[in-house]
């Protein structure tokens, strides 16, 4: 078990910035593909941005790139993900995921490939 932890949600006019942070209790995240999706009400969980181990690699949706960015403190066990330019479809419960690394994985960008999972943290984007 990976128990995850995230923080930093709220309420965040358009054009503002966010920075959400994802904590592992109790267990080290060097070892951990780690991973954001977010879900709007009534649709579903989607991708949003991962970071492979020591982040090597890094991968965004298009909606989001260019806006979001994600980058991880191992030392601190903790992942972030920095928003800004926030736009109200933006508006979503965002959750943290990890996923094992140091091996072959499927699509970073499917939430099949995450067995653990945070509570999620709603970000509301409004005027």
């Amino acid at each position: 078990q990976v128990p995850l932890v995230e923080s930093g949600g709220g309420l965040v006019q358009p054009g503002g910035s966010l920075e959400l942070s994802c904590a592992a209790s109790g267990r080290t995240i060097s070892n951990y593909v780690m991973g954001w999706f977010r879900q709007a009400p009534g649709q579903d969980r989607e991708f949003a941005a991962a970071i492979t181990l020591s982040g090597a690699n890094i991968y965004y949706a298009d909606s989001v790139k260019g806006r979001f960015t994600i980058s991880r403190d191992d030392a601190k066990n903790t992942v972030y993900l920095q928003m800004s330019s926030l736009k109200p479809e933006d508006t979503a419960v965002y959750f943290c995921a990890a996923v094992l690394g140091g091996r072959w994985l499927p699509s970073l960008k499917l939430k099949t490939t995450y067995p653990y999972w945070g509570q999620g943290t709603q970000v509301t984007v409004s005027s």
